[in-house]
């Protein structure tokens, strides 16, 4: 693996596979698996369906370890998003959804030295951490999207995964004026986040949109929120550090949109374009339910697979 951009000062999680009961899965390969992410289907690493109780409460440790603690967003958001799959399988998507479809990989050798990554995901999410010498050097790809977008029970509770995130980006637009979102808004009708699982480092060379440093402290503090929906899903304190370079470099930040600010029609989009951090939200239609979800994914410049390409 290559050289590695600095993403975050946390320490390797003291649960890490190296001294868990979790047995080591196949290599994922970034944020893409069998189908796609975005798709139900066959993916490499272990299925959360082949551990035993005592294997999944070792890897619940360990996610929670190097996840967010924030309601909605991080470890919380994953568990729900875990139960919307299984809403999914008995609500007419049948045995290629639920959370026996998600996968655990591991890329390298989990230790305190060297470089390695940690990969979990399924449909429509994808967490890739990667480590060097037990420090967190890159917590992106970070796919996220959902099916059923609207709350629903399940698993004993009320679950929105994608609330926090969803409610950032529609306040971030409703605090716009009319000039600054004419401004904003893009040319182009997209159908889907450009970053897709697989397009990998291709980011556009040219900016899009309204820069951020013409807005007010108001409007600077919404986008930084929105950043946070993503950056707060990563430990704490890896988020802190990652969000503290992300506010450094707001004044060169961009805002872009097309279709409406409610972000509720299909084709609705998001963008957050930084001299490191990119973040897309897309709404698309309905696969296996009535109704749009959306389609998102954090990306960094610098540190996508902890800056490395090959």
């Amino acid at each position: 693996m290559g050289g590695a951009g600095g993403a975050g000062g946390g320490a390797m999680p003291s649960g890490a596979p190296g001294g868990s009961t979790i047995p080591s899965g196949a290599p994922a390969g970034g944020m893409t698996g069998g189908q796609g992410t975005g798709s139900a289907g066959p993916r490499l690493g272990l299925s959360l369906g082949d551990l035993s109780d005592s294997q999944l409460a070792s890897f619940n440790a360990l996610l929670a370890a190097v996840t967010g603690s924030t309601a909605g967003l991080g470890y919380d958001e994953i568990q729900q998003h875990l139960n919307a799959d299984d809403y999914l399988e008995a609500n007419g998507g049948g045995s290629d959804y639920g959370r026996a479809n998600f996968y655990i990989s591991f890329l390298g050798a989990p230790s305190d030295t060297g470089m390695w990554e940690f990969q979990f995901g399924g449909h429509h999410l994808a967490v890739a951490n990667t480590y060097n010498n037990a420090t967190l050097v890159g917590a992106t790809p970070a796919f996220r999207g959902i099916e059923p977008f609207s709350a629903f029970d399940g698993n004993g509770r009320t679950n929105q995964p994608l609330a926090v995130k969803a409610a950032a980006f529609t306040a971030l637009l409703a605090g716009l004026t009319t000039d600054q979102l004419a401004t904003a808004k893009l040319g182009s009708v997209y159908s889907d986040i450009v970053l897709t699982p697989g397009n990998d480092w291709a980011f556009p060379t040219a900016h899009e949109g309204l820069q951020v440093s013409v807005l007010s402290d108001t409007q600077k503090a919404l986008v930084l929120a929105a950043i946070a929906g993503y950056v707060n899903d990563i430990a704490d304190a890896d988020a802190a550090t990652i969000l503290s370079k992300y506010q450094g470099e707001l004044a060169d930040t961009y805002v872009a949109y097309s279709g409406t600010t409610a972000l509720t029609e299909q084709n609705d989009y998001v963008r957050i374009d930084g001299p490191s951090v990119w973040i897309e939200y897309s709404m698309q239609h309905g696969i296996v339910l009535a109704g749009n979800h959306p389609h998102s994914v954090w990306r960094d410049r610098t540190t996508d697979y902890g800056g490395t390409k090959a």
